[in-house]
């Protein structure tokens, strides 16, 4: 059964039940985000009458205008121009499903060997590195996930490596009492590696199974980041020559094109090896993730779909194009 089979599966109602608790987080995360695709789609056939030239040049503005990014939008209204003439289409319901299965198809085939799962090492320590500038949820991701793997009988740490901002320590520290978790700090204004140094050793102390580092979110000076981040890199390694096993950039996806461009931005500047996408559920740009796959072919692994502790999910692509465009296919 081919990808786009399994969404119409979706979209009739034919899952298997194990599969409905996650999926409706999914839907209800990005409800906002479909109705304004579902509305600028219905205004699109509102305003022509013919498919012509002027109607792909309003599809291409209404696809940047969704947030799913500009190669994507020109690669999706190039493959619509060969598939309504081999197709004949005319009516706008055929049309509006011809998008969906052309957006669909390109992020199936974006996605060929992306790896949407975390590095967790089945035996030692896993360490898993935070970056991301602030105000993006990162601390908040960090006490999530945290919380989660401690629910699942891991014995977890979490290191305050951003140790610019008073807050940020803080933060976590009120994270990890949430979590029931101990988080290893040091000093305001201190150095980030030498709090990483000791987290790690106290880990291995401990028999910790997983190690969360929070780490300083300034874009103002890459150069200085980055030395940051990689002087944070060699004292993790000369431990633990395998890690760290994961480094995610937190992104707020209510920012759309502009976590793009941060993406990019600490892509330079890091190994990045995954992204978790923040308040999903709180914005109508959740077409960032194909932007984010087609252009960038960085795996997304985990997003957030709401306030509560339990609402950062694993990403899955299946869930996410179902929760996009459900509802929107029409009947021929």
């Amino acid at each position: 059964m081919g990808f786009f089979d399994k969404i119409k599966r979706a979209f009739t109602g034919e899952e298997a039940p194990e599969e409905v608790e996650v999926q409706e987080k999914y839907d209800k995360g990005l409800e906002k985000t479909r109705k304004t695709f579902g509305e600028r789609m219905n205004e699109l056939f509102a305003n022509f009458r013919t498919v012509d030239e002027d109607f792909f040049e309003e599809l291409e503005e209404t696809l940047i205008g969704a947030d799913v990014g500009f190669e994507t939008a020109i690669k999706i209204t190039e493959a619509l121009r060969q598939e309504v003439k081999l197709r004949n289409a005319k009516k706008p319901a055929e049309i509006q499903n011809a998008i969906i299965e052309k957006l669909v198809e390109l992020y199936e085939q974006e996605g060929i060997d992306e790896v949407n799962t975390l590095n967790i090492q089945e035996e030692g320590l896993t360490v898993i590195l935070f970056v991301g500038v602030n105000g993006v949820g990162k601390t908040t991701s960090i006490g999530k996930l945290a919380h989660q793997y401690k629910t699942g009988g891991k014995k977890v740490l979490l290191a305050a490596a951003d140790t610019f901002r008073a807050g940020a320590i803080d933060q976590l520290v009120v994270w990890g009492e949430r979590a029931e978790v101990e988080v290893v700090r040091g000093k305001a204004g201190g150095d980030p590696a030498a709090v990483v140094y000791d987290a790690i050793e106290k880990a291995k102390e401990q028999q910790a199974d997983i190690l969360l580092v929070d780490t300083a979110g300034r874009l103002q000076n890459k150069v200085n980041l980055m030395n940051e981040l990689e002087k944070i890199k060699r004292v993790i390694q000369r431990e633990l020559p395998e890690a760290p096993h994961e480094i995610l950039l937190v992104l707020d996806a209510t920012t759309g094109q502009n976590a793009m461009v941060q993406a990019k931005q600490f892509k330079e500047t890091s190994d990045v090896t995954g992204l978790v996408l923040t308040k999903l559920d709180g914005t109508a740009k959740g077409g960032i993730v194909l932007a984010i796959r087609n252009e960038l072919h960085l795996p997304v692994k985990l997003v957030g779909l709401g306030e509560g502790i339990d609402d950062l999910e694993a990403f899955d692509p299946n869930d996410f194009v179902i929760g996009l465009f459900k509802g929107l296919l029409k009947e021929e």
